[in-house]
């Protein structure tokens, strides 16, 4: 992946909604005949043609929003990367995101200035794709830098560029392996597949193969696989298709075609012994993975062992969970996946057992839970749930256009694994049609030998975890049997000439669509819950929260985690209804229902499928106003809260921001507490049902709750229907609790604290300080300086650390939503021998900004462009459009929040926005946390003398400073 800002799109989505244990997210819906279920599939309308010279072109008008999704599909993946040179796709991604002939230097430039939202590039072992999502006036800018390096990328590759990029994956593939679990992918690949099976190894490659690749290797690459005839190009938005014809051959016609490519023949390596391995690691708990080969995307068998994954181990309701986590209670988690791909698939099962429990018990339980699915198969009941989720999966898949999940996505892997851009309808078509003998009968053919089982031990005390080369020792060697080469078919394809001057640079935007925001309406229920709507009806789905003010900041001291935990109960049983009879029924009704707290509110949420919406509105209002709380179902997701914070102190950003905001706020501070919601072990273990009851009788109730809605349905129907469900909830006779969020002071110094990780592959850094609240009235300002700062992929920070010198595979800055002060923090992981470098690039890029190189007028404008211009792109849907229901109703934003956005940040100073970066970015301020093998990286960091250097455990206490004491 080229560019992920992910820790911070998860913390500020943590801070601001849900976190924890998740309800059940695989929806379905009531039981029906096959054919009726057929008549409803979801459909996208598509145009597809081919260009002169060999590119595929599929557009499909979608005018909802003022944007079109731009999708670049290469047929070529790590599957044909040769030996000794692994990992050459991925860094060939990278490397496309580099200058070409015409445009120089970074290929987010001109994207960021225009508001490109969904802006990504991803490799797997079948393809690579290159995506954006663009307001409709910079279409054309769009498709001249994606033709521009589809025809023009060699003369602007350089050794440079590739040694930069090297730098940045090898970073990338050390921040995978630093997590816990890490390397299981890598041993399952060289154990699945024999070693000359393209997918023996992992897409990331091997870092002996990564520092042989030369820049005559990705010019082979690129000419052999880059050329237009072996290329999709997806269109979908607010477009014609005439406009598709017209711009597609002007910008890509006259680039020449490839070499002739010869597809990859199917290969699934079906194994007929069953194998086992031992892994020695870093990990909380044992974790246990079988893996079968079976057929490859789109087979009906595949189609067939989907259904069976999802019966298997796909929910709370399913097989195996139902066995090992209630009625053997031996494990904490269940999981069961089809992972397809263009060769072959994988079937994967994953068991976390308990702390302690018997493996060989668990080991005897899947095989009896197995063998009885395999004598019997699904029941019509259960096939039918597994059906109906994976038909509502797709209908929720079309609201957006483009992205990692959009309409294009689904268009582009289609043509491209199967030659044909409805493929994915056809396949659910099949699924819908299966039968349970048919799923029956394709388990026992493939899933009944030949598996390998991989157990993930945490490594024995004084002993050092597995390498990525031992992880993938002793895998299966050469085997016979592989299939033989297809070959090229050679096409008479010819360019036509082009209009388009590309001397000029890239074309210029001056043109932006308007924002279109749904009016939001307004209404009273008859026990005086307030109600928002903004209606939409792009697609039969019906999204609305029920927001609730407390959140982490209503827990008390003692018993930080209490409101997640609580609202993370809701559906584990009603007054009426057990927690599987939950989980059938929200299968049933298509319906998503999801739980959970931010840092000043907690939140219930459901999304419903139009037609169900009446008996998903009565589940969901059971779910909130009734919970149970027995003592069992307390027990069980006690445990599994507790290794899930046990799993968060094994990984290096969750144990940094378990750490640092007790370190931040003080104790005794409402947000001084786990910024992931989880709590202590001490404080989950204490919690009792009346404590869960006082935050219910407290909180959970119609005087303290904003029922937000978004979707497709009238105010007047939805005041019906939830004066239907919520109307009888009547408040208790006690005061909502007040909690005041005190102002907090800078910490006179700066202090370091360091958190011990021997083995580390890289050094996690965190540096954070308290800024205003969101209410504040320079919140735009702040947002512009944290834009400029780290907060994009062009800001200074990431700049700095991962383009210009490559020591992270990203480095950013961001502030969590919250009406108190605000955390604001920067972070990086990096490689472990640029661990004080890095620090002191971060300390010198803070310190310039408020000294040396304040804020330019150039910055200013390109974060500004940014944020408006992104502005058409970002409420294609509900949950989108909710999202900023929640931070309106939350933060008492007027209803003209967001059309009023635009002039709003258009008319912000430069002087607004330095003065936010000199209150905030103080370095001397800074409370530093770090996390790395201080062995390795303690002297370097004490010898940077930032502040008082404090070593804490896993748990944020002081321990002995060894290094101090040896001196």
């Amino acid at each position: 992946m080229q560019h992920s800002k992910a820790l911070a799109a998860a913390v500020c989505l943590a801070l601001a909604g849900s976190i924890g244990v998740a309800m059940p997210a695989m929806a379905t819906t009531t039981a029906g005949d096959h054919a009726q279920q057929a008549a409803q599939l979801p459909n996208i309308h598509y145009t597809r043609f081919t260009l002169p010279n060999g590119l595929t072109v599929i557009v499909s008008p979608d005018h909802k929003a003022p944007v079109v999704a731009v999708a670049v599909w290469y047929h070529v993946g790590a599957a044909r990367e040769p030996a000794g040179k692994t990992g050459y796709a991925h860094l060939f991604e990278h490397l496309m995101f580099e200058g070409s002939a015409h445009h120089k230097g970074n290929y987010f430039k001109p994207f960021q200035k225009v508001g490109a939202t969904g802006m990504n590039g991803t490799t797997n072992s079948d393809r690579t794709n290159y995506f954006e999502t663009v307001p409709t006036t910079a279409l054309d800018m769009a498709l001249w830098m994606e033709s521009d390096r589809m025809g023009w990328l060699l003369q602007g590759l350089t050794q440079a560029s590739v040694d930069q990029q090297r730098g940045v994956v090898q970073n990338e593939k050390r921040q995978d392996e630093n997590q816990p679990y890490g390397l299981v992918q890598e041993n399952i690949a060289a154990h699945a597949y024999p070693a000359n099976h393209p997918y023996h190894h992992t897409t990331i490659g091997s870092m002996k193969d990564l520092d042989a690749a030369s820049l005559d290797d990705f010019r082979h690459w690129f000419k052999s696989y880059y050329g237009p005839n072996n290329a999709t190009l997806v269109l979908v938005g607010d477009i014609t298709v005439a406009q598709a014809k017209a711009k597609a051959l002007k910008y890509f016609g006259n680039i020449p075609a490839g070499p002739a490519v010869a597809p990859l023949k199917p290969w699934t390596a079906a194994r007929t012994t069953s194998t086992k391995g031992v892994m020695h690691s870093d990990v909380p708990q044992t974790r246990i993975y079988r893996e079968w080969n079976t057929p490859a995307d789109g087979t009906h068998a595949d189609n067939l062992l989907s259904l069976a994954a999802d019966v298997l181990g796909g929910s709370r309701s399913s097989r195996l969970y139902q066995r090992l986590v209630y009625q053997d209670k031996l494990a904490d988690n269940v999981s069961v996946s089809d992972r397809s791909g263009k060769l072959g698939s994988q079937f994967v099962l994953v068991v976390t057992p308990k702390k302690g429990a018997d493996l060989a018990k668990i080991n005897r339980a899947v095989s009896d839970v197995w063998a009885k699915f395999l004598k019997d198969g699904p029941t019509a009941a259960e096939l039918e749930r597994a059906k109906t989720g994976f038909r509502a999966s797709f209908v929720r898949r079309l609201e957006r256009v483009g992205g990692f999940s959009g309409k294009a996505m689904i268009l582009g892997r289609s043509e491209t694994f199967h030659g044909s851009p409805d493929a994915w309808r056809k396949a659910l078509a099949d699924m819908l049609a299966a039968t349970p003998t048919q799923v029956r009968d394709a388990a026992r053919q493939w899933l009944s030998r030949g598996d390998y089982t991989l157990t993930v031990l945490p490594v024995a005390k004084g002993e050092k975890p597995e390498t990525a080369n031992q992880a993938m020792a002793n895998g299966l060697g050469p085997a016979s049997g592989k299939p033989v080469p297809a070959k090229a078919v050679s096409h008479d394809w010819k360019t036509v000439a082009s209009t388009v001057d590309r001397s000029k640079g890239v074309p210029a935007v001056t043109r932006f669509p308007s924002l279109t925001f749904p009016k939001l309406q307004h209404a009273t229920l008859d026990n005086g819950i307030k109600v928002t709507l903004a209606e939409r009806s792009d697609v039969p789905l019906v999204e609305m929260s029920l927001q609730f003010a407390g959140g982490f900041a209503s827990d008390p001291d003692h018993q930080p985690g209490r409101a997640n935990f609580t609202m993370s109960m809701l559906d584990e049983g009603t007054k009426d209804l057990d927690s599987v009879q939950i989980s059938d029924r929200t299968q049933l009704l298509g319906a998503q229902i999801s739980a959970g707290c931010g840092l000043d509110s907690c939140q219930a949420t459901l999304n419903s499928l139009t037609d169900k919406l009446d008996p998903s509105l009565a589940l969901f209002a059971d779910i909130v106003e009734h919970p149970a709380f027995r003592g069992a179902d307390v027990q069980r997701l006690r445990g599994q809260w507790i290794a899930g914070i046990a799993q968060e102190k094994a990984r290096p950003v969750t144990l940094a921001l378990r750490t640092l905001p007790n370190l931040l706020y003080g104790k005794g501070h409402p947000y001084a507490m786990p910024f992931t919601g989880s709590g202590t072990v001490a404080s989950i273990q204490s919690l009792k049902t009346t404590d869960m009851r006082d935050f219910m009788r407290d909180y959970v109730r119609p005087d303290n709750v904003r029922i937000l809605v978004a979707g497709d349905i009238s105010m007047d129907a939805l005041v019906k229907k939830l004066n239907h469900a919520f109307g009888d909830w009547k408040a208790p006779a006690t005061a909502v609790p007040t909690r005041a969020i005190a102002k907090v002071a800078k910490p006179a110094q700066p202090r370091v604290f360091l958190m011990d990780r021997p083995g580390s592959l890289q050094s996690t850094i965190f540096a954070g300080v308290v800024a205003p609240s969101t209410k504040a009235p320079n919140d735009l300002a702040i947002g512009l300086m944290n834009g400029a700062f780290g907060g994009s992929f062009n800001s200074r920070l990431n700049l700095d650390l991962r383009e210009a010198k490559h020591w992270a595979y990203g480095a950013h800055s961001f502030l969590p939503s919250a009406l108190g002060q605000r955390p604001f923090m920067l972070y990086a992981s990096v490689q472990t021998d640029k661990t004080a470098p890095s620090i002191q690039s971060a300390l010198a890029d803070a310190k310039a900004i408020t000294s040396t190189q304040p804020i330019t007028d150039a910055e200013l404008a390109k974060v500004k462009a940014n944020q408006v211009h992104a502005l058409p792109g970002e409420f294609q849907t509900n949950g989108a459009v909710l999202g900023e229901l929640r931070g309106m109703a939350l933060y008492q934003r007027p209803d003209n929040y967001v059309t009023t956005l635009k002039q709003r940040i258009d008319a912000v100073p430069l002087t607004k926005v330095q003065a936010a970066a000199d209150a905030i970015i103080q370095p001397r301020h800074f409370t530093w946390v770090i996390v790395g093998d201080l062995a390795r990286v303690g002297a370097s960091i004490r010898a940077l003398n930032l502040g008082q250097v404090t070593v804490l455990d896993a748990d944020g206490q002081p321990v002995k400073d060894t290094a101090k004491a040896a001196k």
